[in-house]
């Protein structure tokens, strides 16, 4: 069994980064679009909510994609950090207790993906196969 894992790791990480770049992708169209809909919705944000709209969409594409993985990655943690300290952290120092956990989550998930780059299933794998393919 580890070594059927071993030999799929990368690919199974390049599920995680696609999955993870898809979803944050989606806060961002939320914001915009209102796709997927959502009855609190109150027209294109401005503001903090605007910035942060716009690199959701920017760097959730590009995570999903896999271009320049590492650098939207690195920004997207950056921003999930902010949303962390002014939004939630305000509210309690816990992020189970101050509604925090997924901008947590989120922050290290791509805090992995921007040491991690791209992986196989990658834009930079076709591009430069010397970056995306890299292991640890």
């Amino acid at each position: 069994m580890e070594k059927l894992m071993g030999r799929h790791a990368s690919y199974y990480y390049s599920f995680f980064r696609i999955v993870f770049g898809f979803m944050f992708l989606l806060h961002g169209t939320q914001k915009f679009l209102n796709f997927p809909y959502s009855d609190k919705w109150s027209g294109i944000p401005s503001g903090m909510p605007f910035v942060g709209g716009t690199i959701e969409i920017v760097c959730g594409l590009l995570i999903l994609v896999g271009f320049f993985t590492s650098f939207a990655a690195f920004i997207a943690s950056g921003q999930m950090a902010v949303a962390y300290f002014m939004y939630h952290q305000p509210s309690g120092a816990l992020p189970r207790t101050n509604g925090g956990e997924l901008a947590v989550a989120y922050c290290f998930a791509f805090l992995y993906i921007a040491s991690r780059g791209s992986g196989p299933l990658s834009i930079d794998s076709i591009v430069r196969p010397d970056k995306g393919t890299t292991p640890y």
